[in-house]
């Protein structure tokens, strides 16, 4: 099975934006962004298209699959 990647924590770092902040944006837990960080946890369409439009980006932008 493919391994997802992101960009979710270089994206926080940009807007100088904490995982409890972006959380609270996207209505989730601290605890969900942290575990889809760092890759223990794959989100929902849903929470990957909330986390792309709040930072103003394609989803393609955050999420890759990894290259086997």
């Amino acid at each position: 099975m493919s391994k997802l990647d992101n960009r979710i924590r270089v994206y926080r770092a940009e807007h100088r934006m904490s995982q409890g902040e972006l959380a609270v944006a996207i209505g989730v837990s601290r605890k969900t962004i942290s575990t889809i960080e760092v890759g223990k946890f794959v989100p929902s369409t849903v929470i990957a298209l909330k986390i792309a439009r709040l930072f103003e980006v394609p989803v393609e932008d955050i999420f890759s699959l990894a290259e086997d």
